[in-house]
């Protein structure tokens, strides 16, 4: 087995260099998305590549998406040869010394893909919370199971074969339902996903990019279609759920 890191970034500088410095301590490649950010955090990226090795820096001209991002990373790990990626967020709200316990169960299920389940401290927005909560319950609907315990936690440990296949066989969303899309999209292909206590942060100086309405359609709509994928599998879904209880 062989893992890296993947980190989507678009315009996020202020504490990038900490999160590398932090990553770094795992001694693991790294494969930096560059989402279509502006000029100034291109030469931050740039300079970044240039001072470690170990980094390698993936260039999107035009801004995709964070979940454009994900599958461009996803895709160069395949390339380079990777079995296992690990997704972090580039804002600093994941608790990066998770990582060695979530490396630890990978290693030890390799076919699992190990996801985050935040622990919130009171720096979390109210409306982040509800919103969280209306996509739990479309989720389990979706997958007529409470098996995927939270599906917007942008810190996973995913295999990388089974994900590039899934990104060569469905469209799936490049922005902000992309973390959901893909959760539901490997349960039904029957693979298993395990949740890991995480505590995620949402820092002061942080730079969101959720654009509310667009953002929102598009949720809307990723539901809108994984509910009727859900009725067009649901026999196969319900057989797959009662093996996994017996």
């Amino acid at each position: 087995m062989s893992y890296c890191i993947i980190i989507p970034n678009y315009n996020h500088t202020v504490v990038i260099n900490t999160v590398i410095d932090e990553l770094l301590q795992f001694k693991l490649p790294l494969i930096l998305v560059d989402d279509g950010s502006d000029d100034a955090a291109k030469k931050v990226f740039k300079a970044l590549e240039q001072k470690h090795a170990s980094l390698t820096l993936v260039t999107h001209e035009i801004n995709q998406g964070k979940g454009g991002a994900v599958k461009t990373g996803l895709l160069k790990a395949d390339e380079l040869g990777f079995s296992h990626a690990i997704q972090v967020d580039a804002d600093g709200q994941h608790t990066l010394t998770d990582i060695a316990n979530m490396l630890s169960l990978s290693q030890q299920r390799p076919d699992t893909l190990f996801s985050g389940r935040p622990v919130y401290d009171d720096s979390v927005p109210t409306h982040r919370l509800w919103s969280r909560y209306i996509t739990h319950f479309w989720v389990w609907v979706e997958t007529l199971s409470f098996a995927i315990k939270d599906s917007m936690c942008g810190f996973r440990v995913y295999p990388v074969k089974a994900c590039t296949e899934l990104i060569s066989q469905v469209n799936l969303g490049n922005r902000m339902d992309f973390d959901t899309e893909i959760l539901v999209r490997l349960h039904w292909n029957n693979m298993a996903i395990e949740f890991v206590p995480t505590k995620v942060i949402y820092p002061e100086n942080g730079i969101s990019h959720f654009r509310p309405f667009k953002d929102n359609v598009g949720i809307s709509w990723l539901h809108t279609r994984l509910f009727f994928g859900m009725l067009i599998r649901a026999p196969k879904l319900i057989s797959q759920n009662i093996k996994s209880r017996s």
